[in-house]
Order: structure tokens, then sequence, then C-alpha cells
């Protein structure tokens, strides 16, 4: 039993903790997109737990590629965005192979830029757009397919819905044809729209490997399909361009691994591992026009878990190693017309911090 238990606090700690939209760590990983996954329970059959997770970070380093563009904070011109956001998740054991988890979450992401105002000049002055609301809703369906002494396999398959509000607008500073300020109302980034006006499918795995009394590996992935094409919401009511849709948000996919060991002794868990996240450049079905910022994130990832009675408690951190901004459809479409690589850029965070609670209702 106890074992039982700290698995599924390690589960809690590194599945619910998690990374975009994507957009995890800035405008490009995956954010809002924690598990569900909490164990099974052999002996608690219709059983139920709660869990809260915060998390935030805060994206400003920007990169083309893997090069970092430094002269953006040097010269006060890069974008900031201040992401916090709250998951409630809700978990039904129904017994020791089958488990449901729904999981739903609430962003406030602060904004704060030159170029959406007055322009990227430097000395220009800074002003902020806001989103907060609810996010994408995520229902997922888990198996526990292997359970021995040592190895422990669990599966998932679930839905991603459009809950979340993807045509979030706010006030922009925009200075009139006297040179006046003014405010102008229109949709925000898409890194912090609530959501992406999607269906997903998600498919999820979880293994962890024991190799002796409190010492074991994991490994962890999860890949969001999303089939829809755009959203229909223009970037902007001024932007012209000949490549089709480009003025529409893309829907896209997302993706998450993990890999990792941990040690357990009497109420704690400490994992240590690497983790990779992100948007791919093309989606896995369905077509991938529309603007996207893909890319991806390679992190240190440490945890630590702390159990006690129907109360688990989980903190993460991981730390930012490699950081890509990778082409997207335009990109490439232009890198063909013109001859010449075209990278646009994207704002990455150093870290990601993450705080989980769960408690276990019943006895």
């Amino acid at each position: 039993m106890k074992k039982i238990i700290q698995f599924s606090i390690f589960l809690i700690t590194l599945l619910v903790a998690v990374i975009a939209d994507t957009y995890g760590q800035g405008c490009v990983a995956v954010r809002n997109m924690a598990s569900t996954a909490l164990g099974f329970d052999s002996v608690r059959t219709n059983s139920w737990q709660v869990s809260a997770n915060y998390r935030y970070f805060r994206s400003f380093r920007h990169f083309r590629g893997t090069e970092e563009e430094e002269e953006r904070v040097e010269q006060g011109t890069e974008v900031i965005n201040n992401d916090n956001s709250l998951l409630i998740g809700i978990n039904y054991t129904a017994n020791n192979r089958f488990s449901f988890g729904l999981t739903l979450p609430y962003i406030y992401i602060d904004r704060s830029s030159l170029y959406e105002h007055y322009g990227n000049t430097p000395g220009n002055p800074r002003f902020h757009t806001q989103a907060q609301g609810i996010g994408d809703m995520r229902v997922v369906g888990y198996y526990n397919a292997l359970q021995n002494s040592k190895l422990n396999l669990i599966l998932g398959l679930g839905v991603k819905l459009p809950t979340g509000n993807y045509r979030t607008k706010d006030h922009f500073h925009k200075l009139d044809q006297e040179g006046q300020d003014s405010l102008v109302y229109k949709v925000v980034d898409q890194s912090i729209q609530l959501g992406d006006g999607g269906f997903g499918v998600i498919v999820e795995f979880d293994a962890n490997y024991g190799f002796s009394k409190g010492f074991s590996a994991y490994a962890t992935g999860m890949y969001m399909a999303n089939p829809r094409n755009t959203n229909g919401v223009e970037r902007s009511p001024t932007l012209t361009s000949a490549i089709p849709l480009s003025n529409e948000f893309s829907v896209v996919d997302q993706f998450m691994a993990r890999l990792g060991a941990r040690y357990s002794v009497k109420r704690f868990n400490f994992a240590l591992g690497g983790r990779i996240e992100g948007i791919p450049s093309e989606d896995l079905i369905g077509d991938s026009d529309g603007f996207r910022r893909p890319g991806y994130i390679i992190s240190a990832e440490p945890a630590i878990g702390y159990f006690v009675g129907k109360h688990s408690f989980g903190v993460s951190l991981p730390i930012a190693l490699e950081r890509n901004r990778t082409q997207n459809t335009i990109d490439k479409i232009r890198s063909a017309q013109t001859g010449t690589e075209v990278i646009g850029d994207a704002a990455f965070a150093d870290w990601l911090l993450s705080v989980s609670y769960t408690y276990r209702l019943g006895k």
C-alpha cells in the first residue's frame, strides 16, 4: 500500500505539475496541459481525488531558431508575458485498471510590449494587455496496462474541449493623426489567448520502473492533435499578405515528453529529469495554415513531493537548457519566395514554477 501511495504522489508531482498551449514557458511551449493521471489504488476503488496546480512563468528572451536576440532585452524592446494559471483537477478511480480525469484551467496573463502600441523604437512607452478567464478543458481516460513489482505502464486517451475564449480582446494604445494617444479595442496576441477554438485528441503514456526500494526511473509523454486548420480569428484588421490564411490564428498540435529518475524516502519524493515540450511546425492531422509560433524547449526538471494522510504537495521547477523557435508555414513559403531562410521570433522564459496540491476524498 505504501508503495502504491508513493507512486500516486509521484505521478501527481510530475504529471499534474506541468507544462503549452503549451506554450509552457513562453510564446511556444505547451501551456495549461497538465495531466490528470493520478495513479491507481488497487484497494481504494470507486474513489475520488481533487487537485489544484498553480503555474507561473515570465517569458521575455527572444529567439529565432536557437539564436537569442540579446539586444531586445538590452534595448528594452522585448515582449514580456507574465503567465499565471490555476488548474483544477478531478480524478475518479473506478478500479485498479481504469481511471478518469478532468482538468479545467483558470488563466491570467499580463503582456507588455512596445511594438503592439506606439512601435518598437527604444524609448517608446511600454503598455499592457491582459487575458483572464477559463481555458480549454481536458477530459482523459486512463488504463493501467501493465503492473508488476518493477514496471508500471499507464496509457491515456482523451479530448480537449474549446471552452476557453479564443477571441479575447483588450485595449491597445495608438497615436492618432494628431499625435494624441487613443485606444483601439482588438484581439490580443495568440500567446495569451485563453483557448484555441479546436477540439483536440490527446494520447498519453506514463511508465515507471523500480530498480530498488525507493529508487525508480520514469518516462512520460503526451501528444495532442488539433485537426482544425485555423480558427477564423484575424491577427490584425489591417494586415495584408498574398499567403492564404496568414492573417488567421492557426489551431496547433502540442507535445511533451519527460525522462528521469526519482528517489522516495519516508514521506518525500525527490526527482530529477529532462523534459521537452512544444508546438510542431505542421500538425499530425489536417492542414497547418495560419499563424503559429512553433518550436520547443528542452529543460532540466527538479521536483519534490510530500504526502501526509489524504494530502499531497508537489513543487517542480523546469529550467530551460535549449530554446528553439522553428519555421511555421508562412516562414517556409517566404523562404521559398526569397531564396533566404526566414524564421519569425518568439519569446521564451528561463524557468517555470509549478506548485500542486491533491486531496483524496473518502477514507
